[in-house]
């Protein structure tokens, strides 16, 4: 189905050329739109479709000369075959729960996160971000989103150590990660 969004309601820049963070001597550039208060869900899913991804309150996608290697994946699920190793993998994490929780920031979910950029991402464009960064990432947003919360099964009480999260938006005929 087709869906017109006004042009008023919905503008797209171009970013500058800057380094690109996957390819060395390379260079990025992004197509991004603001998504609006009013309608974000529905213009998000219509711009997921067509290879756009969301940060925030901004749509973006890359718009590279002469490269496209970055691709948005779309996985159907019920056909996909798990690999050997990712089988292995999935037997390795038997102990972990997954809880989808709303989307509201806690400290436990920062510190984790804080922890993964200073040992992945150090010099990332996210490696700065603070608590109220993370506040607004998280809750500051348009559309409709959740975080998955992965965590150790529970000996006794309470929730179990939480190992990893992800934001997720919930789309029209599935989940993004965010």
């Amino acid at each position: 189905m087709t869906q017109h969004f006004p042009t008023r309601q919905l503008r797209f820049f171009l970013t500058a050329p800057s380094p690109c963070p996957y390819l060395p001597e390379r260079y990025e550039r992004k197509v991004f739109a603001h998504l609006p208060l009013a309608d974000g869900a529905a213009v998000n899913d219509s711009l997921t479709q067509v290879g756009f991804r969301r940060s925030q309150n901004i749509a973006y996608r890359p718009a590279c000369e002469g490269c496209a290697a970055c691709v948005s994946a779309r996985i159907p699920v019920l056909d996909y075959l798990f690999s050997r190793s990712e089988r292995r993998t999935l037997s390795r994490n038997e102990d972990l729960t997954r809880h989808v929780v709303e989307a509201e920031a806690t400290m436990e979910q920062f510190d984790l996160l804080r922890r993964y950029l200073n040992v992945r991402h150090a010099d990332g464009g996210m490696a700065e971000m603070t608590w109220p960064d993370y506040v607004a990432m998280v809750e500051d947003t348009a559309v409709r989103t959740h975080i998955v919360e992965y965590r150790v099964r529970p000996n006794g009480s309470g929730p179990g150590d939480l190992m990893a999260c992800a934001l997720v938006d919930v789309m029209s005929d599935g989940l993004s990660l965010v």
